[in-house]
């Protein structure tokens, strides 16, 4: 029936694009730690081994950097891996992997070969994890050439980006907020497929852009909420793509509301926020009105204490915060 919803959460919606793919191309497989037998860490693929079989469906050993180069190896050859990395903190065991082969060998061949891998990770805290599972790193694998990055928020992004990303020549890396994998709500019964090169405009506005991904885009549109009560109509964008930046949707937005807040759980020196601010300003400067300003977690890992925990992320206050000293001019 044309407009029919489903309730779903999240690690639904992405067990169902994994069921989706593997149906869809044979040559699709998953592997990762305890992806099989044990459902995956976050249950993503609870369920698909009993469906698909141990050829499709492969728990590895506790090596990062071999599961990651045998994905990539495979993809070399011609398959489709889905390679499921525990949290990103764990994905440093894999940097040389990611680094030096999925991303250069295109260029290093002069195009003959692709890595069509996707590697999916959790990132992000929240959960009481502690600092080796808790970081927010989507800025360093975004400053590399030859990888796409990208970093579903909704239901109908985890459910319709992993075909979009199987479909890519080149590597991608898929960053779920740990957050957000029992977020529930409505999906399109029809879902499927989205577009991975274009930010959106989840709530329109022509006060202030407030500009976020994954993990922190529910807190970013409950603070444009408070920001309507007070009278400021703020517009809110989720980059979806943090490699390739959509920076016309960027410039657009705050060519309409002449200022801008970003908020980005990765820590401020060197963040991803940073070289945002840097294309608005190379980009847009004489359309702002007020400093760019940025919301980030504090420069310490992350505690594992809830108190600590919450103090040291952005936090909706802290984006109403931000936002209200743009437009007062105390950015």
């Amino acid at each position: 029936m044309t407009g029919a919803t489903v309730k779903t959460t999240y690690r639904e919606a992405l067990r169902a694009a994994h069921r989706e793919a593997l149906s869809r191309d044979p040559r699709v497989f998953v592997m990762g730690e305890d992806v099989g037998r044990y459902g995956g860490s976050y249950a993503v693929t609870m369920g698909l081994l009993a469906e698909f079989g141990e050829e499709r469906i492969r728990d590895t050993p506790l090596s990062e950097a071999a599961f990651v180069g045998a994905g990539i190896g495979a993809a070399l050859a011609g398959m489709r891996p889905i390679v499921e990395v525990m949290t990103v903190n764990f994905s440093m065991l894999a940097l040389d992997q990611i680094l030096n082969n999925a991303a250069t060998i295109r260029h290093m061949s002069g195009g003959q070969f692709s890595v069509p891998v996707v590697i999916r990770m959790a990132t992000g805290a929240g959960r009481q994890l502690a600092a080796q599972h808790s970081h927010s790193l989507e800025c360093w694998y975004a400053h590399i050439p030859g990888l796409r990055v990208v970093a579903p928020a909704t239901l109908a992004d985890a459910r319709g980006m992993l075909w979009t990303a199987l479909e890519d020549p080149d590597p991608v890396i898929m960053f779920e907020h740990a957050q957000l994998y029992n977020l529930e709500g409505e999906l399109a019964a029809g879902a499927g497929a989205v577009d991975i090169d274009r930010a959106a405009v989840r709530r329109a506005g022509k006060d202030i852009t407030v500009i976020t991904y994954g993990g922190s885009l529910g807190k970013a549109l409950q603070a444009a909420d408070e920001l309507a009560r007070a009278g400021v109509d703020a517009e809110v964008i989720d980059l979806r793509t943090l490699r390739p930046l959509d920076d016309a949707m960027i410039v657009a937005s705050v060519g309409k509301t002449h200022r801008a807040v970003i908020v980005d759980e990765g820590w401020k020196s060197g963040s991803l926020a940073a070289e945002i601010a840097t294309r608005i300003v190379e980009q847009a400067f004489y359309e702002l009105d007020a400093p760019v300003a940025r919301v980030c977690s504090v420069e310490a890992p992350i505690p594992y204490a809830k108190h600590l925990e919450d103090a040291a992320l952005p936090q909706v206050p802290d984006i109403v915060a931000a936002a209200e000293g743009v437009i007062r001019g105390k950015a």
